[in-house]
């Protein structure tokens, strides 16, 4: 389901742009340049669901623009609106793979795990069409 969070755009005078998003406190971002910085927050908002999703923790709703707007912010440049594709419950399956595939997708895998890459693996087949 594609929701949009709000994502928070700063800048200090000598640093790149930096992101936050008010919903989820320790996802940040930031670029050297604003459209370098909204790419990168998009990234790592994905990866922050995708973690929620497989740790089983609650993913909250976008807080409404007119009560971040409203925050005092230092330095801000813009707030943005990013969008994601909030995952879904995870869901427990059972495939049936030759051996020698297996192994070869443990060892790619790594710490991330099997059922991560699969879930990957799947998600990019399916986006390019």
């Amino acid at each position: 389901m594609k929701t949009f969070y709000l994502a928070v755009i700063d800048k200090d005078p000598e640093s790149d742009y930096g992101v936050s998003f008010p919903d989820f406190p320790g996802c940040v971002s930031g670029g050297e340049t604003v459209a370098e910085a909204i790419t990168m927050a998009e990234d790592a908002l994905a990866l922050h669901l995708e973690g929620l999703a497989e740790a089983g923790q609650p993913i909250a709703d976008p807080t409404p623009a007119d009560a971040v707007v409203d925050a005092p912010e230092v330095n801000r440049v813009a707030l943005v609106m990013i969008p994601a594709d909030r995952p879904g419950r995870m869901v427990r399956v059972n495939v049936t793979l030759e051996e020698g595939l297996l192994a070869r997708i443990d060892r790619t895998a790594g710490p991330r795990g099997r059922s991560a890459f699969l879930a990957q693996a799947a998600d990019r087949a399916l986006r390019q069409g």
